[in-house]
């Protein structure tokens, strides 16, 4: 048994069945180990940011990590802004990236690099195979990383002469660490502080935002009088009818910070104290008010949905008779097709236990709105914030969670990133529905361009450079030429269908909105 063979073995051992992949020539001898462990199942994406991504996607939705593979420096490189994102989502996973034959790289051939000083800041475990002895050894040590709460990027660096020269075998698998539990003390002083009627907000993020942690949450608020919200992009957040509603903390700084203006006592759960998410000349960075106390539930690490529990008991918080979203659908939209009517299209549409992936920026705001009573879903919001992630994360969620539908959001600027996960969906035949608003611009950026403070205002060449026009982008044949069956609706009405169609029809489908 070789060192590949040793090691996808391994992963399969420690439950780690999938791997997405752009492998190269130094890969080649993992890529053969594929076929002598068929339990391992392999995606193949056309770039490294759809691979990465898509690893996210698989590991929010899965609990679980998925592998990727990827080619030397340069793959990395290209894969790193969505791991970015996953690292901010707290989503484990395991990067699996070739490297020259050790006794190669004195020759510094022209695809070396410093495949670990590029991996470092990305990565939460990082160590590069040294024999082939040990690399089962060192893969489940990976997984166990990955899998350690709260989730975390590991990098397991494979030089290619460990890949193909000979291995003692599979390891065994090593269990992660145990998730700590919040501290007994902390939870009795911020329970004091919420019977003292002073005014108090939760923000949430992470497993606090499951239905358990939702829940408890709400209980504690209905109870103390505390408001409940949770971070602008959290990375999963499970919602519609039957389960609490929590409202998200706005984007725009000052509307974040006018939203708790009034608030006494912060109390933090999986999450950190908030911040803008751009520096503003004249405006300040920290979002909590002056003389507001801060306070820490339960960390990232830990587990903030026994913390929610036992707080909720620790106030007197009922057990029963908590506020849940009714169920509640929108009526078909007629006219003219805008942002507001698909959002309304898809709140009167949306499937029960629906993924919803949304990277739809500005154009997408509405379709929160029109979906809190729609059946229960769970949304993926781009936490990182380094645009291009929607496409693969609705990828990697559909391999996850192949009996569900998965919506995703999209902004056809973000779009544009990683257009060739399209091209994936097809080859997988993935249940993934995309909705491109098209505005072509990016109109984010043409927000905060007046945002910033530019002296004199915008020219037009300034202007220009946030457009995305001349010539106009045409997915529905990009989508075409990816094999993906695509339309472009002229109304609401038109959009109703479509959606309609996608949504009893297996397979990807791409619906283009003009907006």
């Amino acid at each position: 048994m070789n060192g590949a063979q040793s090691l996808i073995r391994t992963l399969v051992g420690c439950g780690v069945d999938v791997c997405f992949m752009n492998p190269g020539t130094s890969e080649m001898h993992f890529v053969a180990a594929l076929d002598a462990v068929p339990e391992m199942r392999s995606s193949l994406a056309l770039f490294e940011g759809v691979v990465t991504g898509a690893a996210d996607g698989y590991g929010r939705m899965a609990d679980k990590p998925a592998a990727t593979l990827l080619h030397l420096g340069p793959g990395l490189t290209n894969g790193l802004a969505n791991v970015h994102n996953a690292r901010r989502a707290f989503t484990p996973m395991l990067n699996i990236v070739g490297d020259h034959a050790t006794y190669h790289k004195v020759y510094d051939a022209p695809l070396n690099s410093d495949v670990d000083g590029l991996a470092r800041p990305m990565s939460d475990w990082l160590r590069t195979a040294q024999s082939g002895t040990a690399i089962g050894h060192d893969a489940a040590e990976a997984v166990a990383a990955a899998r350690t709460a709260p989730g975390q990027i590991a990098t397991l660096i494979l030089p290619a002469d460990i890949s193909w020269g000979e291995s003692s075998g599979p390891a065994q698998p090593i269990a992660p660490a145990a998730r700590k539990k919040a501290d007994d003390a902390t939870i009795k002083q911020i329970a004091e502080v919420l019977r003292s009627g002073q005014k108090a907000t939760l923000l949430l993020n992470g497993y606090a935002l499951r239905e358990r942690g939702l829940i408890a949450a709400t209980r504690i608020g209905e109870k103390t009088g505390a408001r409940v919200t949770c971070d602008t992009f959290p990375s999963r957040l499970e919602r519609g009818a039957g389960l609490p509603s929590v409202a998200r903390m706005n984007y725009f700084a000052e509307l974040a910070a006018d939203e708790l203006k009034d608030t006494q006592h912060l109390i933090l759960v999986g999450t950190k104290s908030p911040a803008a998410f751009f520096a503003y000349p004249g405006k300040p960075s920290d979002l909590v008010a002056p003389g507001c106390k801060v306070y820490t539930l339960a960390t990232p690490a830990e587990d903030a949905i026994e913390a929610l529990e036992h707080l909720a008991e620790a106030v007197g918080a009922p057990k029963t008779g908590y506020r849940v979203e009714p169920a509640r659908r929108s009526d078909k939209p007629t006219g003219a097709l805008t942002s507001a009517a698909v959002g309304t299209a898809i709140g009167a549409l949306l499937p029960e236990h629906a993924i919803v992936v949304d990277e739809g920026n500005t154009e997408g705001i509405f379709t929160p709105y029109y979906t809190v009573g729609a059946p229960r879903h769970d949304w993926l919001f781009n936490t990182g914030g380094s645009i291009g992630l929607g496409l693969p994360l609705a990828t990697g969620a559909a391999v996850a969670c192949p009996g569900r539908k998965v919506v995703c959001l999209e902004g056809d600027g973000s779009a544009m990133y990683t257009i060739q996960a399209l091209w994936t969906m097809a080859r997988e035949q993935l249940d993934v529905t995309t909705i491109i608003f098209a505005n072509r611009s990016y109109k984010i950026l043409n927000i905060e361009l007046m945002r910033v403070g530019v002296e004199g205002g915008p020219g037009a060449r300034a202007r220009d450079m946030l457009d995305i026009s001349r010539p106009d982008l045409d997915f529905v044949a990009l989508a075409r030429g990816m094999g993906v069956s695509a339309s472009r609706p002229d109304g609401a009405e038109a959009f109703c269908a479509a959606f309609e169609h996608a949504m009893r029809e297996p397979g990807p489908h791409l619906i283009e909105c003009l907006v």
